[in-house]
């Protein structure tokens, strides 16, 4: 098998870049790449085509960084590079999705006797692209050192020695303490594991390189691994997030016009959503949990959650309801977008429990005249139309099926009523023409020239460049194709 796994000292440490940006670099080679994750935890998702599926929609579900990867290496993306997807809906309890569908549930009690399954699953699913695709680049999940998970760890080293990878681990030296976390992740693992961690590579460098060399040097000469290269922190590299960790990376650089304010829920979902917002000009995208962050906002973004009863309740109890009213009210624009849009309505009713106690009901922010039932089904769709005169394409992702009453206008499988508008499609407004036709009938802001896929493209190619600058991506490839030298030093300490 070809391929590597992009490990990582900590979670958010830069595997989701330099896992992205190698396939984009080596799809410019050439190379017939495909990215991969085992496991991912996120309620940040995407629908995908699926040729195996059984419904008529044939989609299904996968991690958002991997779709985007999939967007660099320059292939469709497809189920087996996330085959399964954690969607936390509590502290203790996530969704689980198995090759893009829905599987029951996995509570934190599990995570150490009961996803063996996952883990059949997981690996079937790495072997079948492995046999498609020249190079398979693989992320991790937070660290390969959580020595208190290792027994049932099919993610990070666990993948590595099923399918014998090299493993290079990144490191964010934002975080400080890069050389320990470097040397205590590769110290801390087994000898058996050890022989497989063959580099490191830093992340988000800011600075005078010379200053950091010599501590470079010594990591080197202390675990006899190579460090492949140094990323440097750039202000335009943006990427789809996986995980809500920076929610606050959408600001304008200056000169806006407008702002708006997003709800941040506690189990937000699918937030890239106002990704495209951030990138206009004339708006300053801010998220918000308290009730004077909305007072003076010219829009108001409900996103979407995983947990549409109980943020509905956390709503409630800070008061930011009353905010949301008084905002409509002073005739102020609202969107809401699926779980969000669900708030807006009359009530949500959840018969089968879908969402935690089976038969609840509760009252909704009666904006808009709709109403919501939980289904057991998920729904999964790739739609495509018209609104405002604008052509808009997004993805379904819910078992919420709403029904509009009366006073309101079919609006993007959702719902409009005046200045309150409801969608079910997420990623709605990185179509173009519709943002900009929702900018102009929200907010009467003049249409901008900017493009959002070209914007993401423009940032891959830019991931890309410097990839190829500031890492020896000749290296990482030939350690792909060849596996971990059998001469790796083992270090003292090790499980």
């Amino acid at each position: 098998m070809s391929g590597l796994l992009i490990a990582g000292t900590t979670s958010d440490a830069g595997k989701s870049v330099v896992t992205t940006g190698l396939c984009r670099a080596l799809a410019r080679r050439g190379v017939s790449v495909a990215p991969y994750k085992a496991q991912n935890m996120s309620n940040n998702s995407m629908v995908c085509a699926d040729p195996q599926a059984t419904t008529a929609e044939g989609t299904a579900e996968i991690g958002r960084a991997q779709w985007v990867q999939a967007l660099a290496a320059q292939v469709t993306p497809e189920p087996a590079m996330n085959p399964v997807l954690l969607k936390p809906g509590s502290d203790r309890r996530s969704h689980v999705v198995v090759m893009g569908h829905p599987a029951g549930e996995v509570s934190a009690t599990d995570f150490a006797t009961g996803r063996r399954h996952l883990a059949a699953a997981a690996h079937a699913a790495f072997d079948d692209l492995a046999a498609r695709f020249e190079v398979v680049i693989a992320e991790g999940a937070g660290s390969p050192a959580e020595i208190n998970l290792r027994a049932s760890d099919y993610v990070n080293m666990g993948l590595a020695r099923h399918a014998s990878l090299p493993v290079v681990v990144v490191g964010d030296i934002d975080r400080g303490g890069l050389f320990a976390a470097m040397y205590g992740t590769l110290a801390l693992l087994d000898p058996e594991d050890q022989a497989l961690v063959c580099g490191f590579v830093v992340n988000k460098f800011r600075g005078d390189l010379g200053l950091l060399r010599p501590g470079l040097t010594s990591l080197e000469g202390l675990t006899g691994r190579t460090v492949h290269g140094v990323l440097p922190w750039h202000p335009d590299l943006w990427l789809d997030s996986e995980d809500a960790l920076d929610l606050e990376g959408r600001r304008s650089r200056g000169g806006a016009r407008a702002r708006v304010a997003v709800v941040r829920l506690p189990r937000i979902s699918n937030f890239t959503d106002v990704d495209a917002l951030g990138l206009e000009p004339s708006l300053d995208v801010v998220f918000a949990s308290d009730p004077r962050d909305l007072a003076d906002a010219d829009l108001v973004v409900l996103p979407g959650t995983r947990a549409t009863i109980s943020d509905l309740a956390w709503l409630r109890s800070r008061g930011l309801d009353v905010a949301l009213a008084m905002h409509v009210a002073a005739g102020r624009p609202l969107l809401g977008i699926c779980g969000g849009f669900q708030m807006l309505g009359e009530r949500v009713v959840d018969p089968d429990g879908v969402e935690g106690e089976a038969g609840a009901e509760v009252a909704g922010l009666g904006l808009l005249g709709v109403s919501t039932l939980f289904g057991a089904e998920k729904v999964l769709r790739l739609p495509s139309g018209t609104a405002l005169g604008a052509e808009a394409a997004g993805y379904e992702i819910h078992h919420g099926r709403i029904t509009r009453g009366d006073g309101v206008e079919e609006f993007l499988g959702g719902a409009r009523a005046g200045n309150v508008f409801g969608t079910m499609w997420h990623g709605s407004l990185e179509s173009d023409g519709f943002r900009r036709a929702f900018l102009t009938e929200a907010l009467g802001i003049a249409p901008s020239t900017v493009s959002f896929p070209a914007a993401r493209e423009r940032r891959m190619e830019l991931l890309a460049d410097l990839v190829e600058e500031h890492l020896d991506v000749d290296a990482l490839l030939t350690l792909a194709r060849s596996g971990a030298p059998r001469d790796l030093p083992t270090l003292r300490g090790g499980l």
